[in-house]
């Protein structure tokens, strides 16, 4: 899964970037068909806001948070979009034969 972390009046450092990829690997645990995340940090007055764009086969998904400290906005934005990542992977099966994620498997 490619990352791409960019900040919005806000420098994206080192140990934020790490910290960012490391808690969306958890995405990846529960769904490995991600194809990218795309990590927006933005900064307004004392408001710190992070929002994310998963994109994966058939489906973008999309989650933003904001919380007085930049890494609690990225652990509750986090957890947003890991409950949605799980969803979409839920409402992939199909009960009446192969699941469609069987045919994205299938794909590559």
């Amino acid at each position: 899964m490619q990352i791409n972390v960019t900040g919005h009046h806000v420098d994206v450092t080192p140990p934020l970037r790490e910290y960012v990829t490391e808690k969306l690997q958890r995405i990846s645990r529960h769904f490995d068909h991600v194809i990218s995340a795309n990590v927006v940090l933005t900064v307004e007055r004392h408001n710190h806001e992070a929002e994310v764009t998963v994109h994966a086969p058939g489906k973008s998904l999309f989650a933003n948070h904001a919380a007085d400290d930049m890494y609690a906005a990225i652990d509750g934005l986090v957890d947003k979009i890991d409950r949605r990542v799980r969803r979409y992977k839920e409402k992939l099966t199909n009960h009446k034969g192969a699941t469609h994620a069987e045919r994205v498997a299938s794909l590559g």
